[in-house]
């Protein structure tokens, strides 16, 4: 597609029209990051400034930053602990935000090593899907061609649980994938997926994995990525493809489903896809049957050009295991983000690892902000 000299990008040649436009929006929202800050702060504390919260610091109506730091603590989880509990429990007062509190995420545990509760409001799924929107426009930058093919992602959902105010609990992924924003997501050749909506949002792990694992299979010639989360769930999907590659193989060569997959909808969006392909079936089992695992990823999946998972942090340990399945393909880390908050875009993913140049979102307009990350 051409696109409109106008609204080219100073970060490098946009792939299409709509990547020239998300280019464009991520150096308007970076010209003066200072004046933004401002900005943001005063709107936070003009539409919360009747909260409870807020109004323990009696801040008298000022929003400029000097009053805010001189008057507002930092704090930590454990600080809002008692407030969060009491949304928990029912409470719908303006507590802690001016706006409804539209569900609880859960933290992963990744960082801290346990589990914590957080309240969200419903115009938060929009920011963080606007931080989605921007991902492939800056991954076009350095690779070519992904319209071309698929991206094999193996993603999950987690159970949810009820509080007792009778809003849902659940990891801010599964939120996310279970949204109208993902479920409904216009179709975008950069951004295709080898896993049907179906098999991710299947809670039974099992399941998941292993018609997400067939699928990948059966597209393999078109997978240009792979990818999950965390470091740690593409290992795990190489693992499991070492343990059941052979019913695997046996679904493909017979063209039918292996009985453990239950789940109704999974069944039924399978049936559309898996075909007897004996040929197929005969080259995953030539890859796999010796136990040879080094390199699997570029055998299996000959396109593929890079690896899209995080591996900074606690993930980093999975590095040079996915150098030895991968052949040493390129580990990007794409965003910054964590179960709190969505911060940021990694304007350089194909870099090797070590510093980081961020752009780290403010409030709720998806302001940005030039970071770097050291480790």
């Amino acid at each position: 597609m051409a696109v409109d000299s106008s609204i080219s990008s100073s970060l490098g040649p946009p792939a299409n029209e709509k990547d020239a436009k998300a280019l464009q929006f991520i150096e308007e929202m970076t010209k003066n990051c200072d004046q933004v800050q401002e900005n943001v702060l005063c709107e936070i504390l003009t539409q919360n400034g009747e909260t409870e919260y807020v109004q323990k610091y009696n801040l008298g109506g000022a929003t400029d930053r000097k009053t805010f730091k001189s008057k507002v603590p930092v704090v930590s989880y454990e600080d809002l602990q008692p407030y969060i509990q009491r949304i928990a429990n029912g409470d719908r007062s303006r507590i802690l935000s001016s706006h409804p509190i539209s569900e609880f995420l859960t933290s992963s545990g990744t960082s801290a090593g346990e589990r914590k509760l957080m309240p969200t409001i419903a115009a938060e799924m929009d920011r963080r899907q606007k931080l989605y929107s921007l991902l492939m426009p800056v991954m076009n930058l350095y690779v070519p061609g992904l319209d071309k093919g698929k991206g094999l992602y193996f993603l999950f959902i987690k159970a949810e649980t009820k509080t007792p105010s009778g809003l849902v609990a659940r990891p801010v992924l599964t939120s996310y994938y279970k949204s109208q924003q993902f479920k409904t997501r216009p179709y975008d050749p950069y951004n295709v997926y080898t896993s049907p909506n179906e098999t991710i949002l299947c809670v039974d792990s099992f399941q998941s994995m292993y018609s997400q694992m067939l699928c990948g299979l059966i597209y393999r010639q078109e997978v240009l990525r792979c990818g999950a989360v965390f470091a740690s769930g593409l290992v795990r999907a190489i693992k499991f493809l070492t343990l059941h590659w052979k019913q695997l193989a046996h679904d493909i060569e017979t063209g039918t489903l292996n009985p453990k997959i239950t789940d109704p909808n999974i069944r039924a969006c399978m049936s559309k896809i898996l075909k007897p392909d004996p040929e197929l079936a005969q080259f995953v089992t030539g890859q796999c049957f010796e136990g040879n695992w080094e390199g699997i990823i570029t055998r299996v999946w000959p396109n593929t050009k890079y690896l899209d998972v995080i591996v900074t942090g606690a993930m980093a340990q999975y590095i040079p295991i996915l150098d030895f399945y991968s052949g040493n393909l390129p580990q990007t880390c794409t965003m910054y983000a964590s179960s709190e908050c969505y911060f940021g875009l990694n304007l350089t993913p194909m870099v090797p690892l070590g510093p980081v140049s961020c752009l780290r979102l403010q409030g709720s307009d998806v302001k940005l902000q030039k970071l770097v990350e050291e480790d």
